[in-house]
This record gives C-alpha cells, sequence and structure tokens, in this order.
C-alpha cells in the first residue's frame, strides 16, 4: 500500500517505530532541527562535549551531553558512540517498518526530517514532507546510510575521535536490532510474509559496502566484531552482540553511579540487551 500522510500503519509497532509526520514541525518542538544540522562539523573539543553546553545550535553536542548525564559517562567518545547508535537505530527502524507495512519508504531527505536531540522516540523525529521510494535495498541503504549514517560517522569521528570501524559496527548492530524486532513483531502477528521480509532486507543491508564484514548473522542474532565501548560507563556491562563475552575490567571506568544516574542504563537499539 502507499505512504499515508501521517505513517499510521506504523503505530502499532510501539514508539521506537513510529515517525511523526507534519508540517511543520508542531510548535511546542522548538529545539527540533532539521538533521543535517547534525552532520556539520566546527564545534568545540570533545571534552567540552561532556562537561559545559554550547550555546549555540549544537544538535550533536547536545544530545551527546544528555547521553552522558543519563548514562554517567565521563568520557565523551563514549556517549558519542552510544549516541551515534541510538540515532542509527531509530533510522533503520523507521525505515525498516515502513519497507515491511508498506512495502515504500520515505524520503528521509535530512533538509526535511527534523530531530529534537533532547527528545526520546517516538517524539525525537518528525519529517515534514513524505514522499514515497521504492523499498528494495539498494534504495534503503540510499536513504539511510548514504544519506544519513556515512555523513553522522564523518562527524562523529572527527569531532569524538571514535574509530570508523567502530561506528559502522554501531551501525550494523542498529540495523540487525531493528530487523530482528520487526521479524518478532510480524511473527506474532501471523504475517510470515513481513517476518520473511524484515528478515531479507535486514541481511541484504548487511552485505552493503558500507557494512560488509562488521559482524555476522545467523537467522536473526549477530555477533559484531567491534565494540560501542558501553562497557566503559559505571556498571555497563557487555552488550548481547558485543565481540567480548565479558567486560575488558582494567579498561573500565572508574566512576561509580551517584544519584540520578542509571545503573543499568538501557541500550539504544530495539531490543537490545545488556549483559
Amino acid at each position: 500500500m502507499d505512504l499515508d500522510p501521517g505513517l499510521s500503519a506504523l503505530r502499532p509497532l510501539g514508539g521506537f517505530f513510529v515517525l511523526h509526520a507534519s508540517r511543520p514541525v508542531p510548535s511546542g518542538r522548538t529545539a527540533a532541527a532539521p538533521l543535517v544540522h547534525a552532520y556539520a562539523p566546527g564545534y568545540g573539543n570533545a571534552a567540552a562535549d561532556v562537561q559545559v553546553p554550547v550555546q549555540r545550535a549544537d544538535p550533536l553536542g547536545r544530545r551527546v551531553r544528555k547521553v552522558a548525564a543519563a548514562i554517567g559517562a565521563s568520557e565523551a567518545r563514549v556517549a558519542a558512540s552510544v549516541a551515534q547508535q541510538g540515532l542509527a537505530a531509530r533510522l533503520w527502524s523507521v525505515t525498516l517498518a515502513c519497507a515491511v507495512r508498506y512495502g515504500h519508504v520515505p524520503d528521509l531527505d535530512p533538509r526535511l526530517l527534523h530531530w529534537d536531540p533532547g527528545a526520546t522516540a517516538p517524539d525525537d523525529l518528525w519529517l515534514t514532507e513524505v514522499h514515497a521510494l521504492p523499498a528494495d535495498a539498494d534504495t534503503v541503504a540510499d536513504v539511510v546510510l548514504t544519506t544519513h549514517l556515512a555523513p553522522l560517522t564523518e562527524a562523529v569521528h572527527a569531532r569524538y575521535g571514535v574509530a570508523r570501524g567502530l561506528l559502522r559496527g554501531n551501525a550494523a548492530s542498529a540495523l540487525t536490532g531493528a530487523g530482528r524486532e520487526l521479524d518478532r513483531w510480524a511473527r506474532r502477528q501471523g504475517q510470515a510474509d513481513a517476518a520473511a521480509r524484515a528478515r531479507s532486507l535486514t541481511a541484504g543491508l548487511l552485505a552493503h559496502p558500507l557494512l560488509a564484514g562488521t559482524g555476522t548473522l545467523t537467522g536473526t542474532s549477530f555477533r559484531r566484531r567491534s565494540c560501542c565501548l558501553y562497557y566503559r560507563v559505571p556498571a555497563g556491562g557487555v552488550c548481547g552482540d558485543c565481540c567480548f563475552p565479558s567486560p575488558p575490567g582494567p579498561a573500565r571506568s572508574p566512576r561509580a553511579a551517584g544519584p540520578g544516574r542509571l545503573p543499568h542504563p538501557p541500550r539504544s537499539s530495539p531490543g537490545a540487551r545488556s549483559g
């Protein structure tokens, strides 16, 4: 079926898969800005990104600071990795969900897709115009990987020093997590064709040159070849798809969880587990 203006078919899947669509962005979302702004270079040093708020518009820095506060990360690169994976997970989730539910995907032009870095799903993303595109793997890769995750990777690498290979692993982990949850949802609904579509599209995207070699997909289970650094936050542990079977002890962050910090902070991908 065609994409409807409100993308209403995504709502039964839960908030992480929902994409708001309206023009203009609701007035209450004054912090929302086109995602293209998040990829722009030229902001302050990484140490300040965790410690000191930047006064000018800086959605990526704001998101990294929010994540750092939520998980108790003292290292900017750790918070940046978690923030990047969280945004990647949202982009994959809404796009794969549209592909499975509609047979089409929306054009997520970063000038049209607005992001509120202080909000959580589903209130973080707003699309101001809905234009349908084919839902084949090449188009989906262009919509998410080429248009968003490639410039996001460069921005996070340049600004926070996070390795590109790690960020590629984050993107793959976010993709497989979204695909796995869609498969589970479709099977619960008795929609075998939709479940098969989710698995096929996930596998096809994982073979893309920007993601190839990031890990091994067996069915819907993924084991990545890199680590997102989540183990370096207080009581973070390792994730369900991590290359490490247990946290590499000596490198653990010495900071203890204090008041207001989450002892076991949530992962940023749908269905992901912390170990």
